[in-house]
């Protein structure tokens, strides 16, 4: 093989990648396994060779959560990342409890609902996006129910919220149903003769509506209630869970780390 030949191989052999890191695994003696979502393939794992040994130049910029820049080699079975560069390393997402299991939550609930079947740039912005906003601390779970509501229409599983998906009558401004397995809302008629139907609150529909048809701008003006969060957070988990087949992970530990917080502020107001 002559010289050039050898050259073009090489090239043919690297590519560069734009990625969020989603999570990572220990992979044999100094490896890393990393599970990434790309801007230009989707999601794909890779090797991080060394990346566990003290002096490695990589480990920093290859952490859960970061947007970095990545040159591969591909291997026989997985490709080998050779360089990595930080673009934004959304420190503070890692130094608060609370935040860091809001952004764990979406990175979990993007990485069960994609597989490894080619880009997805919409998604791929959608999740740059929210680690953002989750940055600049606003209102987290409209930031979360925003992230839910347009990964569901990527995913092709987006909630009828208009019609009785039963039926087939418009939703009238009262109390409704929503079935998990008929993938959207239901008319009290048919709600309280469906298996399984939840009701829902007129509110808490209201809500959900604005979201799917908003942009996020528009969807930051709803001044929702604690109480309608909670409803809203419960029915949502409900719809996922039946969707996925399976309970995520960080939703019971949020849960427990908001319930904690509340208990120190409420000791902290009685002894003021």
């Amino acid at each position: 093989m002559s010289a050039e030949q050898a050259i073009k191989q090489k090239r043919h052999r690297s590519y560069r990648l734009e990625a969020v890191v989603l999570r990572h695994i220990d992979w044999g003696e100094a490896d890393r396994l990393l599970s990434l979502f790309t801007l230009e393939r989707g999601k794909q794992r890779a090797i991080a060779k060394g990346v566990r040994k003290p002096h490695s130049r990589k480990a920093g910029h290859l952490e859960p959560f970061t947007r970095v820049s990545l040159q591969l080699a591909r291997g026989r079975d997985l490709s080998i990342i050779t360089q990595a560069e930080a673009l934004d390393l959304f420190m503070v997402l890692r130094e608060d409890l609370l935040l860091t299991t809001y952004t764990a939550y979406v990175v979990e609930l993007l990485d069960r609902f994609t597989y490894e079947e080619g880009e997805n740039q919409a998604l791929y912005r959608l999740l740059v996006n929210t680690l953002d906003r989750l940055r600049k601390q606003g209102d987290l779970d409209v930031v979360v129910r925003y992230f839910e509501m347009r990964l569901l229409d990527y995913v092709g599983f987006r909630p009828q919220l208009v019609n009785c998906v039963a039926c087939g009558t418009v939703i009238q401004a009262q109390d409704q149903y929503f079935s998990a397995a008929q993938g959207g809302v239901m008319c009290p008629k048919c709600g309280q003769s469906t298996p399984g139907a939840r009701p829902v609150s007129m509110d808490a529909l209201r809500y959900f509506r604005h979201f799917q048809r908003s942009n996020y701008k528009e969807a930051t003006h709803a001044a929702i209630p604690v109480n309608i969060k909670r409803e809203m957070e419960n029915l949502i988990q409900h719809y996922l869970t039946y969707l996925l087949e399976h309970s995520l992970n960080t939703p019971s530990f949020l849960r427990k780390i908001r319930k904690e917080m509340h208990s120190a502020d409420d000791e902290l107001a009685g002894t003021s």
